[in-house]
């Protein structure tokens, strides 16, 4: 027989993500309520649901730029953050959550990029500051990855100097410079013009279909629709739907899920990609 820990163990190795009944709270505010998440290689996971339903604060529990009050997180099989040893949780040395961190590609709503940097300066940083990458190498690898998002024109120019979404799609290759094994995508069209938004989902259907595993924070329904493996759907710090695009979009079963979806579908609020 096998006991549930061990059980858990294969599981979460098993898994690109396997996260475990996380609370997270904010003052007196429980934002996540015992969430569970297990994604697997290769699959892309688009997350919906009402603001303030703490769909921003799982990524960024996800990616350690938040610390969970409760439960774990495994990614690619290593448990985020902490180790268990004699029984005992103890948190792991800085430089070792910046190693498993270094494993997860995070773009946000807002760009984030070095305004003083050039492209492809903006790309190269990572690679060179945390993995030690030569400034050639570096250099070949992002100049390689512009391409691959339409910006390879780009390289010398500033950020400023691009549209929303040409920057975003800036922040794209240089997440994946580090070659992550897991993508994490905030909302990555919300602060974008309705003409650039086709582009930066163009890169991501690409990245999809290349076999990235992907969670997707997203009010873009056809996006969802699409391109995903898995929706899963929140509100108020729990996950009250998941399953494929058909089964959420077409027969949702929770009645929340249900309101939600009726309202956004009739007013328009997602914006068919």
């Amino acid at each position: 027989m096998i006991d549930a820990a061990e059980t858990t163990t294969t599981d979460a190795a098993a898994a690109v993500v396997d996260a475990r009944d996380v609370y997270k709270r904010y003052g007196t505010v429980d934002v996540l309520k015992g969430v569970s998440l297990s994604v697997a290689p290769r699959e892309t996971v688009c997350v919906i649901g009402p603001s303030g339903s703490g769909k921003t604060t799982l990524l960024r529990c996800l990616n350690r730029l938040e610390t969970i009050d409760a439960g774990t997180i495994h990614i690619a099989g290593e448990q985020l953050a902490t180790d268990r040893t004699g029984g005992l949780l103890h948190r792991r040395a800085r430089q070792h959550l910046a190693a498993q961190r270094s494993q997860i590609g995070f773009v946000f709503q807002r760009f984030n990029l070095w305004p003083n940097r050039t492209v492809l300066d903006n790309v190269t940083f990572g690679p060179r500051r945390v993995r030690g990458t030569s400034r050639e190498e570096a250099a070949r690898v992002a100049l390689e990855l512009l391409e691959r998002v339409g910006l390879e024109d780009k390289a010398a120019a500033y950020p400023m100097q691009l549209s929303g979404g040409q920057q975003q799609r800036v922040a794209i290759a240089r997440a994946l410079a580090m070659r992550p094994s897991l993508m994490l995508f905030d909302e990555p069209t919300s602060a974008l013009d309705p003409e650039t938004v086709g582009e930066v989902l163009d890169v991501m259907r690409g990245l999809a279909a290349d076999g990235m595993t992907m969670i997707v924070v997203t009010h873009e329904m056809g996006f969802a629709r699409q391109v995903a493996d898995r929706v899963v759907v929140m509100d108020d710090g729990a996950i009250v739907e998941e399953g494929t695009p058909d089964q959420v979009f077409t027969t949702p079963t929770s009645d929340r899920a249900k309101e939600f979806l009726a309202r956004v579908l009739a007013y328009g609020v997602s914006r068919e990609a």
